[in-house]
């Protein structure tokens, strides 16, 4: 695809949890927890209001209209703050510390004075009904390397924001809430529309993780990072992607998303020349399926439906891989809670007979040329929901609309809500603004992976381990022992082995620090030969209490080892004194292969070596 030619202009936003001890407004640890351990649940309904430029923000509206009820789970690490039983406390110092440096990393401006703002969010992830977001930097830059040159990507925004409730279940009506998540402090970065091409989207995201991940003070894990992306071509509209947790599917995002507005684009041209129209009256068509063999339709009391007038065929048209119009209609639809949309695209399907079909469009009275769309549950949202899916399809009249849209594992993504306007941001009145200060902008700027990976390419580990190690939350024990031990025995101990046992079903999650430092220091004093490291790594695995005395007695690998290999070496010599006669020192490399085989891990291999060529020396004397 030319994505010049469609013009393509992208930019992203990373939200980055940090790793700090607190919470953002309070003393709360930043812990995640098990739902199970909640000791205290409450549930709440939010409502918009009016900013202080008298509007309501289009996207609050609609989740009022939605009218769901917010289930909290709360916890002894959660305090009234998250609750919204309590104002919140001073901006965290830590955080704050934190969101600067990430700003001198990436070139930007510091403001002179963080000031708190709320930013309007009534979809339950906040119990408060916002979120709140202080802007710390303005006006930085980032370079990546494409296809061998290098591009500038400006870096608009940096905040320091709270992070929001952990979503457990939605369950149409009701959605579950966890407040574990709600106020761990993260940064908020966002590009310019400098972004050209899905390829140079995926690179500019991997160069800010990168950047993040080298102050070694983010959180790791799935959940940590998400990267949002805006996306729009030339007639189209901003789109707005939330929630893409990986980079591997960043590009095929865009690459998607513009064959999505292509897409409708051809349809309001078609759609046009149709002179289609929507009918916005709503019809009751329960009296048409009322004998219906569909499970659907036969369990619910309201089935309703909306005439798109000169749509037939365009419902069922494919907008992106394995989804269609009216797969975007269904989406609305689910967002009122319901489980999904008809259409007579598809129909008849689904228990849904031919002659229910005709039925149907006659009474709404519908030609060939029409499309017809039902929906069926409680009546109130149904109503709801097509009148918004109604609008949406009056929308495929001019275009593109502007949405926010949820990313999907595939790459495609399904409807949300409108895009946020202006009017969901208003100061924060109860957290008191904080001035920079020069001690605060004196920062000491940490190496980045990148570089550290090329340095430990010079100490011999290949690109790709180098660069794996250079990542790693123990790259600095790596470091300390790579000055003792060769740098590949270390990341062995560190990278390779926990690799190859995890594929080996072991619990390799739990193990510290202090595993890989006990391991180190085995084979740095000569207990263990680095053969053995595997075993000890494994023996971690299975009992991570255990100390280095049990794991030397798991391994066999006391004093006694090195007797038992003395009385092994001395009858073997013994038995192939004919052979050591025949081949003399040469027959030191085959024997220390029998040797080898019996004791790999539990003795040292020099210590073998020194212990069989003393036998052998010894034995080619005396013959």
């Amino acid at each position: 695809m030319d994505y010049s030619a469609a013009g393509l202009t992208v930019g992203i936003e990373i939200h980055q949890q940090l790793d700090t001890e607190h919470k953002l407004f309070c003393k709360c640890p930043t812990v995640h927890r098990d739902p199970e351990e909640s000791n205290f649940q409450f549930f709440r309904y939010l409502r918009s209001k009016k900013s202080e430029m008298g509007e309501v923000d289009r996207a609050a509206r609609e989740e009022v209209e939605r009218g769901r009820r917010f289930v909290y789970y709360s916890y002894d690490t959660t305090c009234l703050v998250e609750s919204d039983e309590e104002p919140p406390r001073e901006l965290n110092e830590e955080a704050l510390r934190l969101s600067i440096l990430i700003a001198k990393m990436l070139n930007m401006e510091v403001v002179d004075e963080v000031h708190v703002m709320r930013k309007i969010v009534i979809d339950g992830s906040n119990t408060t009904g916002f979120q709140r977001t202080a802007l710390v930097a303005f006006d930085g830059f980032v370079e990546v390397e494409l296809d061998g040159k290098k591009e500038k990507v400006g870096i608009a925004t940096l905040c320091l924001e709270e992070e929001a409730c952990r979503k457990i279940e939605d369950r149409g009506k009701e959605v579950v809430y966890s407040l574990d998540r709600l106020g761990i402090p993260l940064v908020e970065i966002g590009t310019c529309p400098d972004i050209k091409s899905p390829k140079m989207a995926k690179e500019v995201a991997k160069k800010l993780g990168m950047i993040l991940r080298s102050t070694g003070k983010v959180k790791r894990g799935l959940g940590t990072i998400r990267q949002d992306v805006n996306i729009s071509i030339r007639d189209g509209a901003r789109v707005e992607i939330k929630g893409v947790q990986t980079l591997d599917i960043i590009d095929r995002i865009v690459e998607y998303e513009v064959i999505r507005q292509l897409s409708l684009l051809k349809i309001r041209d078609e759609l046009v020349r149709r002179n289609a129209r929507v009918d916005r009256k709503i019809y009751d068509v329960r009296h048409v399926f009322a004998e219906t063999k569909s499970k659907i339709l036969r369990k619910t009391k309201a089935v309703m439906a909306i005439k798109l007038e000169g749509f037939s065929g365009i419902v069922g048209r494919e907008i992106q891989p394995g989804r269609r119009l009216g797969t975007e209609f269904a989406d609305i639809a689910k967002t009122f809670g319901l489980g999904g949309i008809f259409h007579t695209d598809e129909l008849p399907a689904y228990g849904i007979s031919e002659e229910e079909v005709a039925a149907l469009k006659k009474a709404v009275q519908a030609s060939e040329e029409d499309a017809v769309v039902i929906a069926a549950g409680e009546r109130e949202r149904v109503e709801r929901a097509l009148a918004r899916i109604a609008e949406r399809a009056e929308y495929c009249l001019r275009g593109v609309p502007e949405e926010t849209r949820k990313a999907n594992e595939d790459g495609t993504t399904s409807y949300l809500r409108p895009l946020p306007g202006a009017a969901r941001m208003y100061p924060e009145t109860d957290v008191p603004p904080v001035r920079i200060t020069e001690d605060m902008l004196h920062v000491k700027i940490p190496e980045l992976i990148e570089d550290r990976a090329k340095r430990y390419e010079k100490m011999g580990l290949s690109s790709s381990l180098a660069w794996i190690i250079a990542d790693s939350p123990y790259f600095e024990l790596f470091e300390e022992y790579a000055s003792k031990l060769p740098p590949s025995v270390v990341a062995r101990v560190l990278h390779i082995i926990p690799a190859e046992l995890k594929k080996d079903g072991a619990e390799v999650e739990v193990l510290e620090e202090r595993h890989y430092r006990i391991t180190l220091d085995l084979i740095l004093s000569g207990k263990i030969a680095k053969e053995g490291a595997e075993e000890v790594l494994r023996l971690f695995a299975e009992r991570p209490d255990a100390d280095v005395e049990e794991v030397l007695r798991g391994l066999g690998a006391d004093k006694s080892n090195l007797e038992e290999l003395e009385n092994f070496v001395d009858r073997l010599v013994e038995e192939k004194s004919e052979f050591i006669r025949e081949r003399g020192s040469g027959a030191f490399k085959p024997l220390m292969g029998v040797v080898m085989k019996e004791y790999r891990g539990k003795v040292d291999g020099k210590v073998v070596a020194d212990v069989l060529k003393r036998r052998i020396e010894e034995a080619l004397k005396s013959l």
